[in-house]
């Protein structure tokens, strides 16, 4: 039997939105890692940040994401939030700076949180 999909909570600012993750191997080793407060950087319309402790097992390396991904950058250790363009978009689709791995997609309206692209910090955790 599948397992049900895990769900997370993401707060930046006043804005909280939910998130349900993949059963793929990241996705529950990022799970795993929650919760999570770090500092945030933005790039375009994409936030990301710091989580260590994570192996990246690439099984969805892709450079197509759409507004509501949630993607691991295992180079990096970090995880990506993608609500809009970013940099390399041509079209309204955000653009990854290098392949990543989807892990999961927000529920509802991911481009809320660009009402709060000044929050410093973002908290992540397990619902």
């Amino acid at each position: 039997m599948a397992e049900p999909a895990k769900k997370i909570r993401i707060t930046v600012g006043p804005v909280q939105v939910e998130a349900e993750l993949k059963g793929t191997k990241t996705a529950q080793e990022v799970y795993a890692a929650l919760p999570v407060e770090a500092p945030i950087n933005t790039w375009g319309e994409e936030f990301y940040f710091k989580l260590g402790g994570v192996k990246d097992h690439r099984e969805t390396a892709t450079n197509h994401v759409k507004v509501g991904d949630l993607a691991f950058w295992g180079a990096g250790q970090v995880l990506a939030i993608f609500f809009g363009r970013t940099p390399m978009s041509m079209g309204p689709d955000p653009v990854p700076a290098d392949r990543v791995n989807v892990i999961g997609r927000i529920l509802g309206d991911a481009t809320v949180f660009r009402r709060v692209m000044e929050a410093s910090t973002i908290r992540v955790e397990r619902v």
